[in-house]
């Protein structure tokens, strides 16, 4: 059986703006990325129409292992053959096991796990988690931060995301990122928790000061509040850690762990916590549930990711990758004059340029150079650059001459920003 390619990609486009969107059609059409994926392997993606690029998006960490990992492809095979969905309600032998790795991989003493489906939903539980904890209603997050569409995720998002909806829930106030002044003023009696990405991806990456981490952890522990960190991106090896608060020395009470624990073929979310916090549930152990959070067969398929992410050798190739790159990225910075700075963790990469615009200016130029990365969306100065965690040499090379390519188009087509920021 074929499933890709299967229609004339015209008619693919047409279809999807006539029942899903047009308007993404619309600016996709316009910035001239009509991009459909078909074939995908590895680090690769092929449009209907053949174009070739690499996934240097790989949706946020969803496809940290590449395109149908082989050993994660293999791993669901065998599940469906044995598995299905499973009963939420019920004890579950295949939760139970992906809760302990998980514990295994967690820094300090975080141990109980609660499943979702998405990162959204994750944060959702954290913050009720919270809430219910501690009996307080304040929750303390990053302005331009984003942490999902949900519904208390959304509260704690960029004003962009949420202002549609409101009025939502109430109690959610904002400080800038990585001020921890910003934090003591803020955090009071009535805090419930702060909330935060470790490096924020959608407001451009910016790197925390180094004893930003430990200051926010000792306001927590004076106000008796929760410290909850959204490791959706950052986490499952992407920074060159586990966990990307690891390169702080600061242990939270909370880590939210999605995207990339599916493999890239089963979506599956955490919230990983300490032991305790959810004490409050023991009159109703059912006040929170998700009917398809923990899906069986997504927790086998998690458990392998964990296994393949928590070997030595993968751990080694993302440090390394990241040092091949990181000296290649900032000899581009002292090239081209409108590249401002190189924001990066392991893997986990911001091209800052001079101006808003530039980011999608040198995302566009990169689909036309062969690599498939997007802009950030808090913060269109920024490019994001997410390889997948299994990069070889041979495609840092390619990263490399290709995205030089790009940022010499995007210098030539400099005329384009104005146009693109009447867009966005």
């Amino acid at each position: 059986m074929v499933f890709v390619g299967r229609e004339d990609k015209q008619r693919i486009i047409e279809k999807f703006s006539k029942h899903i969107s047009p308007a993404k059609v619309r600016f996709f059409t316009a910035v001239g990325i009509d991009f459909v994926p078909a074939r995908r392997e590895g680090v690769w993606y092929w449009d209907l129409d053949g174009k070739k690029l690499m996934d240097c998006h790989c949706n946020g960490g969803v496809f940290n292992l590449g395109h149908r990992h082989p050993e994660i492809v293999q791993t669901l095979k065998e599940a469906v053959e044995e598995l299905d969905i499973g009963n939420h309600h019920l004890i579950s032998e295949h939760r139970a096991l992906l809760a302990e790795k998980l514990a295994e991989v967690m820094p300090g003493d975080i141990n109980r796990v609660v499943f979702g489906v998405g990162g959204g939903e994750a944060v959702d539980f954290a913050i009720k988690l919270a809430r219910g904890f501690t009996g307080k209603k304040k929750i303390v997050y990053a302005r331009g931060g984003y942490h999902g569409h949900t519904g208390f995720a959304l509260a704690a998002g960029d004003e962009k995301y949420r202002k549609p909806f409101e009025p939502l829930a109430p109690g959610f106030v904002e400080v800038p990122f990585g001020d921890a002044d910003a934090v003591e003023r803020t955090v009071d009696s009535d805090t419930a928790a702060v909330l935060f990405e470790t490096i924020p991806a959608t407001l451009g990456m910016p790197l925390p000061p180094e004893d930003y981490y430990s200051r926010v952890r000792e306001i927590c522990d004076e106000k008796g509040c929760l410290m909850i960190m959204d490791e959706v991106q950052t986490g499952l090896g992407r920074t060159g850690k586990m966990w990307g608060i690891e390169h702080y020395g600061v242990v939270p009470d909370v880590i939210v762990t999605a995207k990339g624990l599916s493999g890239g073929v089963y979506p599956v979310s955490a919230t990983c916590f300490k032991g305790g916090l959810d004490d409050f549930m023991a009159e109703n152990p059912f006040i929170h549930v998700s009917t398809f959070g923990g899906a069986e067969i997504g927790c086998v398929v998690a458990e392998k990711v964990l296994e393949i992410t928590s070997r030595e050798s993968f751990m080694e190739n993302v440090r390394k990758m990241a040092s091949l790159l990181s000296r290649e990225l900032n000899a581009m910075r002292q090239e081209f004059d409108f590249v401002e700075e190189i924001r990066q963790k392991g893997l986990f990469i911001g091209i800052k340029m001079v101006e808003e615009g530039y980011g999608p200016l040198l995302s566009i130029s990169c689909y036309h150079s062969g690599i498939l990365a997007v802009y950030a969306n808090n913060d269109t100065s920024v490019m994001q650059l997410l390889p997948p965690l299994i990069i070889s040499d041979e495609h840092v090379g390619y990263i490399s001459e290709n995205l030089r390519r790009a940022l010499e188009i995007a210098s030539q087509r400099r005329d384009m920003v104005e146009m693109i920021k009447a867009m966005l």
